[in-house]
């Protein structure tokens, strides 16, 4: 079950060792993790769910826009912690994560997906220690997983 961590934000930047990679304006910051089981038909499914997703205010205030209805960006943070456990002990368990190089190669699959639809896309780098800096937008937090897409079996 794959799980996206959405923020809807004002504007968002990734550091890399103490370099700007990749910064956003108003739209989506995507935490984005895998697990075991996680396929090339689940990334392509969740990309298009974050597509579609209805989570912006319209002129009425009412969330009935979607990124693209609003011309927003996307910032998308790779975060296998998404899938850390502290249910047998203090210190956080990553067994649930999926192994590094599949997941690496999920995600490049996830953002290749992202960049189809022509939306502004910036990325973090998979593996990498970054600072991300976030400036949310309400706040308006949604936990996205695979398991909740139709016709889902997970």
């Amino acid at each position: 079950m794959m799980r996206i961590i959405s923020q809807n934000i004002k504007k968002g930047s990734i550091k890399v060792a103490d370099n700007i990679i990749a910064s956003s304006d108003y739209g989506l910051a995507l935490f984005v993790g895998f697990t075991h089981g996680d396929t090339e038909l689940i990334v392509d499914q969740m990309a298009q769910k974050v597509m579609n997703m209805r989570i912006f205010p319209d002129i009425e205030g009412k969330t009935n826009l979607s990124i693209s209805d609003v011309n927003g960006s996307l910032l998308v943070i790779p975060n296998f912690t998404l899938y850390g456990s502290l249910k047998k002990a203090r210190r956080p368990s990553f067994s649930d994560a999926l192994n590094h190089h599949i997941a690496a190669s999920l995600y490049v699959r996830f953002v290749a997906q992202l960049h189809k639809t022509n939306i502004t896309t910036a990325c973090g780098i998979f593996g990498a220690a970054m600072e991300i800096t976030l400036v949310n937008d309400g706040p308006f937090t949604m936990i996205i997983d695979s398991r909740d897409l139709p016709g889902a079996t997970l």
